[in-house]
C-alpha cells in the first residue's frame, strides 16, 4: 500500500511540474480521480517514471509554449494597428546599408533647416504684424518645420542603434507623433497658400477687403488641432524594439496607407492642382499686371507645386505600392517581406524627400518672395547701421572711464548715452518695404 502510495505521489508531481504548479511533501493526494480527459490523472503511473507522452512537458518548454501564444497578441509599433507578433527584424531588412545615408540626410537637414526656418520665422512673422495674410501661413509653417528638426537628433540615435529604440517609450511616442504631424500639417498649408494665392489672384476684385488676417488665424489653428487630434491615437500603441515600425504589415497597417495616400496626398493634390492651374491661367490672360508681378505670382505657384510633387509624392506612392502588395499577396508574410526587402532602398530614398521638404520650405517661400528679399536687405542694413551705433558707443564710454580716472581732470562732463534699440520695422508701418537692393 505504501509502494503504490508513493507511485501515485510521483505521478501527482511531475502532472503538476507540467503544468507549472509545486507541491510540497506534505501536499495531501487526492483520493478520487479527476474527470475522464483531464490533461495530468492521479491514477498511478504503469510503472515508475512513466507519464503519458501527452501528459509530460518540462517547465521550460511550457514557458516556452506560453511566449509562442502571448507574442501573436503583442502591439505592433505602427500607428492604429496591431502587430503580426513577428519581430521588425524577421524580413532580414538591410537597415545598416542606410545608416550612413539616413544620418548625413538627418544632420543636413538639421544644419541647413534650422538657421533657415528660424529666419523665416522671423520675417513673416514681422509681415504678419503689419497685416498681410500669407505670412500667417507662412510663418505657421515654419514653427512646424523647427518642431520637427528639433527631433531630428533622437531620430539619428535611433538609427545609429540599428533601429532600435534606446529612450523611454514615451520619447518614441512623441517623436513619431511630431513626424506624422508634420507631414500633414505641412501639406495642409501648402493646400491653404494655393487657396489664399487663388482667391488673391482669380477673384480679386470680389475678394478685395475680405481677406482678413483672423480668418487665416483660424483656419491655421483648425489645421493644427485637425491634424493634432487625428494622430493622437500614437500616444495609446504599445512599444517594442523599433519605434513605429512594423515589417511585415499586418492588414490595419495596411488600411492605414490607403488612408493617408487618399486623404493626405490626393485630395489635397487635387486642390493645389485645380488652385494653380486657375492661377496660371488667369495671370496669363490679365493686362493689368506687369511682367514682375506675373512673374512673381508665376514662381510662388511653381514652388508650390514642385515641394509637394517632388517632397511628398514618392513617400506617398511607396505606402501605396506597400498596401497594394498586402493586399495581392493576401498578407502572406515570406512574399510580403520579400517586397519589403526589394523596395527598402526606395523607401529610404523618398523618405529623405519628404524630410527635405524642412530646408526646402523657406528657401522656396521666403527667399524667392521679392518682397521678403528685400526686408531682409533692409534688415541687414539696419543692422550694420546699429553695430556702428554700439561700437560707436562703447568707444564713447571708453574715452569716458579713462578721463574720470585721469587725476587732471576735476569733473566727468560727459553724459552717458542713452540705450541703443536694434533696427526693426514699425508694428503698424510698412516703411522700408520698398527698398529693391542691399
Amino acid at each position: 500500500m505504501t509502494r503504490k502510495f508513493q507511485l501515485r505521489q510521483i505521478g501527482q508531481r511531475r502532472c503538476l511540474a507540467a503544468t507549472g504548479q509545486a507541491v510540497s511533501s506534505r501536499d495531501q493526494v487526492p483520493r478520487r480521480s479527476p474527470k475522464p480527459g483531464g490533461v495530468c490523472s492521479l491514477r498511478p503511473p504503469a510503472s515508475l517514471g512513466t507519464v503519458p507522452a501527452r501528459a509530460w512537458q518540462s517547465p521550460g518548454d511550457a514557458s516556452k509554449g506560453r511566449h509562442e501564444r502571448n507574442a501573436t497578441l503583442e502591439t505592433g509599433p505602427a500607428l492604429g494597428a496591431l502587430s503580426t507578433g513577428v519581430s521588425s527584424h524577421t524580413c532580414n531588412v538591410p537597415f545598416n546599408d542606410s545608416r550612413v545615408f539616413l544620418v548625413t540626410v538627418y544632420s543636413g537637414v538639421c544644419a541647413l533647416g534650422l538657421p533657415a526656418n528660424c529666419l523665416t520665422a522671423w520675417l513673416t512673422l514681422l509681415q504678419a504684424r503689419q497685416g498681410h495674410v500669407l505670412a500667417v501661413y507662412l510663418f505657421c509653417l515654419a514653427l512646424c518645420e523647427l518642431l520637427y528638426i528639433g527631433t531630428l537628433p533622437l531620430w539619428v540615435v535611433y538609427i545609429q542603434h540599428g533601429h532600435r529604440w534606446p529612450l523611454s517609450p514615451w520619447a518614441c511616442k512623441v517623436t513619431a507623433y511630431v513626424f506624422f504631424c508634420n507631414l500633414y500639417v505641412s501639406i495642409l498649408f501648402l493646400c491653404c497658400i494655393s487657396c489664399d494665392r487663388f482667391l488673391a489672384v482669380v477673384y480679386a476684385l470680389e475678394t478685395r477687403g475680405r481677406r482678413h488676417q483672423k480668418t487665416a488665424i483660424l483656419i491655421s489653428a483648425t489645421v493644427f488641432l485637425l491634424v493634432g487630434l487625428v494622430h493622437s491615437p500614437v500616444f495609446k500603441m504599445e512599444h517594442d524594439e523599433t519605434c513605429f515600425e512594423t515589417l511585415p504589415m499586418d492588414h490595419k497597417v495596411a488600411g492605414y496607407y490607403y488612408a493617408r495616400f487618399m486623404v493626405g496626398f490626393a485630395v489635397p493634390l487635387s486642390i493645389i492642382a485645380v488652385t494653380n492651374q486657375r492661377i496660371f491661367r488667369t495671370i496669363q490672360r490679365s493686362t493689368s499686371l506687369s511682367a514682375s508681378q506675373k512673374a512673381k505670382v508665376r514662381l510662388l505657384a511653381i514652388a508650390v507645386v514642385a515641394i509637394f510633387l517632388v517632397c511628398f509624392a514618392p513617400y506617398h506612392l511607396v505606402l501605396l505600392i506597400k498596401a497594394i502588395a498586402f493586399s495581392y499577396h493576401r498578407g502572406a508574410e515570406e512574399p510580403v517581406c520579400n517586397f519589403e526587402i526589394r523596395l527598402y532602398t526606395a523607401s529610404v530614398v523618398f523618405l529623405s524627400l519628404a524630410t527635405v521638404n524642412s530646408v526646402a520650405d523657406p528657401i522656396i517661400y521666403v527667399l524667392a518672395a521679392e518682397v521678403t528679399r528685400q526686408e531682409v536687405c533692409r534688415i541687414h542694413k539696419g543692422w550694420k547701421k546699429w553695430s556702428t551705433k554700439m561700437d560707436d558707443t562703447k568707444l564713447a564710454c571708453s574715452k569716458d572711464s579713462e578721463e574720470a580716472r585721469s587725476p587732471m581732470s576735476p569733473t566727468n562732463s560727459y553724459a552717458f548715452p542713452g540705450p541703443v534699440h536694434p533696427p526693426g520695422p514699425s508694428l503698424g508701418t510698412p516703411e522700408g518695404l520698398a527698398e529693391g537692393s542691399c
